[in-house]
């Protein structure tokens, strides 16, 4: 060390020597207390100190992990660094080809709470409210980026704001809790309505058809198609999407665990075993193509709250989806470990199952935990388990190990052979390639696949590349309407419909008359839905087509939506020429009516966005206005102010709505004790900057934060409550509190 006289020189040569490390040093965690399916092996691939908080995954065209987290959320009770920005996008790799993560490179860093990421057309579309960008990518370094959305998602609660960003087969990308979808079209941004789905992570089927699931029903869906059922903007279908797939909703955890609410009827067993989804989310249509095949499209989805993932069997009828769980009383892969929080799931490029595990204490936001979470919490010290995360890969016992391949170094005719392939992810990413590419070249071969009744899959995923690339023509779409399999038919319908008005109406004739010949329930629905298109083109000829399909499907309700959302402008006209007494069809088409007469459109045409929930608004409002005396937990400052914890002042919610409103003088008893403070508490009524709903949104956080019932207020109530005055016209007492609540 002697020759180094200068400490600079020697720092510079520390740093190019760490710079210079070949090491493939990887961390080794214990699976110890983790239990997955027989026939399956369960491996850790990434893992601290290369992981902080996971919350998505996605594959670029090499099969590198993209990763975004958040190491903001939830580091303590009060969520104090959510507006920290220490989140980021990262690249893992893994350099000595041995299946575990050893390097990893940051591709975006000081990021506010990123939560969504996608590799679509050649970049990365990601999410950091309220934006949604689109970076173009060189070196593994953004360039080129550019606003997709400014409002893609309010600032706030992460469980409550769009995310998911899935390429789909219709080649739109969709979210969860998002009425919206996107897709890029010449370079150009579009952004639709769409049906509002779920709340946290979103997939889709080899049909199209997409799955998403909310808290407590871990399993929600579409029995159709995208927007199949939203072409007319005055019309709102009920039975066709959004729908409960299952009603059973119990869990089976292998050990007692920490959950917000376990005081509550039915939430634990006598063991303080959770008996049912809480915090359900990330749903998995499996199309890996390396599983068994009886586990081909069978739904996973994450329990975060039970440190489990459960597995659900689908059923197709043909109108509609029907899930049952794969088993009772059992998992497919549960935990000991209070850490394991899988908050998403992803099919990957070699077929396995890929798990992203956010590995923290906390993962329910501050605004919701309730006063029993936090005492759990604080007693099992969940809230020191931060700056943890993992990717979990699950995996078939003696899984072939198959190279990914390199899509960028792919040509046309490599990328439409690939269209075959057994994992979705593969054929998912050869179609958006051809897209991305616009390899016209490739249109040819494309036809021919669709025409290819060896390979259905194919067939399905070759006609979207065609839609992708521009080249598709009703007697195109009508050869393979006539000639399909049911699946490729109901496709034809959909994709059929913009070319209606330009068609030969005698083509048109015969082609329904040869679909409605089938009898198939699949081809029937299609057929329903673009036929109010036909009937404005020409009511005589295809009027009794539709009164046909209204007779003999007037027991199926989706067939009314589908009926009715193919009307467009003339709902009157059409009542009146149907024969049949379908009363729910002839109902539909009268509401539909009305609100176009009204205006009144489907309300995913008016939301602009998603706005914060109430309780995080409350929050947000109650730390900036009220926590300083009454401290962010609830429990009073010596001096300023009582508790709230526990108090009967919270649990009754218009005597609360009284205090906020007008404040409070003199002494006040809390739970037996009596607070005789020299201070009066202001009420909030003359800030003429808050409103009732700003009122109701505290009223909302502060019963769930600090009571064991949640609780709100109606505005008509606060309304009343702000013209109800104390008798000195500035604060109320306690004791005419007492009076008004005894009224």
């Amino acid at each position: 060390m002697k020759y180094f006289k200068s400490p600079i020189l020697f720092g510079f040569l520390i740093i190019l020597l760490s710079n210079c490390n070949t090491s493939y040093d990887e961390p080794r965690i214990s699976l110890e207390g983790y239990k997955v399916e027989s026939g399956f092996e369960l491996d850790v691939i990434a893992s601290e100190p290369y992981l902080k908080a996971p919350v998505a995954i996605d594959f670029d065209d090499q099969g590198r992990i993209w990763v975004a987290q958040m190491p903001g959320y939830m580091n303590d009770m009060q969520g104090s660094d959510e507006t920290k920005p220490n989140g980021s996008i990262d690249i893992l790799e893994d350099l000595d080809n041995d299946g575990v993560v050893d390097h990893v490179k940051t591709f975006l860093d000081s990021l506010v709470m990123p939560r969504a990421l996608a590799h679509v057309y050649g970049g990365l579309l990601y999410s950091e409210p309220p934006f949604l960008y689109f970076t173009e990518i060189k070196d593994d370094k953004p360039v080129n980026r550019v606003v997709v959305d400014s409002i893609y998602a309010v600032e706030g609660n992460p469980e409550h704001q769009p995310n998911g960003l899935m390429m789909n087969l219709d080649n739109w990308i969709y979210n969860a809790k998002s009425n919206f979808r996107y897709r890029r079209v010449n370079g150009v941004w579009k952004k639709e309505a769409t049906t509002f789905r779920g709340q946290w992570g979103i997939s889709h089927d080899n049909f199209g058809r997409l799955y998403f699931n909310d808290n407590s029903r871990q399993l929600l869906g579409d029995h159709v198609l995208p927007n199949v059922l939203v072409r007319n903007k005055y019309f709102t279908p009920q039975q066709g999407v959004n729908r409960m797939l299952t009603t059973d909703q119990r869990v089976y955890p292998v050990h007692a665990t920490t959950v917000n609410r376990g005081y509550a009827k039915g939430v634990l067993n006598q063991d303080s075993i959770l008996v049912k989804a809480t915090a359900a989310c990330a749903p998995l249509v499996y199309r890996g193509g390396a599983f068994p095949q009886e586990y081909d499209e069978n739904v996973f989805v994450c329990i975060p709250e039970g440190n489990l993932i459960k597995r659900n069997l689908l059923t197709f009828t043909g109108d509609s989806t029907i899930a049952k769980q794969a088993y009772e009383g059992k998992e497919f892969l549960t935990s000991t470990d209070e850490g394991f929080r899988p908050v998403n799931l992803n099919n990957g490029p070699d077929g396995s199952m890929y798990i992203t595990d956010m590995h923290r204490g906390m993962i329910g936001h501050h605004a919701y935990l309730s006063p029993y979470l936090k005492k759990k919490v604080e007693v099992n010290k969940l809230d020191t388990l931060v700056n943890f995360g993992r990717i979990l890969q699950v995996r078939k016992v003696n899984q072939v190990h198959e190279p990914v391949r390199d899509f960028k170094k792919l040509g046309s005719t490599q990328l439409v052979a690939l269209l075959k392939d057994k994992n979705g992810w593969v054929r998912d990413r050869a179609q958006q390639s051809l897209v991305y590419q616009q390899q016209k070249e490739s249109v040819d071969e494309l036809k021919n696949l669709v025409g290819d009744v060896q390979n259905p899959l194919a067939q399905l995923h070759a006609l979207y590349a065609l839609e992708g690339l521009g080249a598709l023509s009703y007697d195109f779409l009508s050869e393979v309407a006539r000639n399909g399999t049911t699946d490729l038919t109901a496709h034809a319908l959909v994709l059929i419909e913009p070319f209606l008005k330009e068609a030969d109406i005698d083509k048109s004739e015969i082609l329904v008359t040869e679909l409605l010949a089938k009898n198939d329930v699949t081809v029937d629905l299609y057929l329903s839905s673009v036929i109010g298109s036909l009937v404005s083109l020409d009511k005589e000829r295809f009027m009794p087509v539709m009164e046909e399909l209204s007779s003999k499907y007037a027991e199926k309700p989706i067939f009314t939506e589908a009926l009715a959302s193919g009307v467009q402008g003339d709902e009157g006209a059409v009542s009146d020429a149907l024969k049949s007494k379908n009363e729910r069809l002839l109902k539909a088409l009268a509401l539909s009516e009305e609100k176009r007469k009204e205006d009144k459109v489907n309300p995913i045409f008016a939301r602009k966005s998603l706005i914060e929930d109430t309780r995080t608004s409350g929050a947000k409002m109650f730390y900036e206005i009220c926590a300083s005396c009454h401290g962010v937990n609830g429990q009073g400052i010596e001096g300023l102010a009582p508790p709230l914890m526990g108090s009967e002042h919270v649990a009754d919610t218009e005597r609360l709505g009284l205090i906020i409103l007008h404040g409070l003088e003199g002494p006040i008893t809390v739970k037996g004790e009596r607070y005789d403070l020299n201070l009066a508490m202001p009420g909030l009524i003359r800030n003429e900057d808050i409103s009732n709903k700003d009122i109701a949104d505290i009223i909302s956080y502060v019963t769930n934060a600090f009571s064991d019932e949640p609780k709100r207020l109606s505005l008509d109530k606060i309304e009343e409550l702000r013209n109800t005055k104390p008798e000195s016209g500035a604060e109320y007492t306690e004791q005419e509190l007492l009076d008004y609540s005894k009224k």
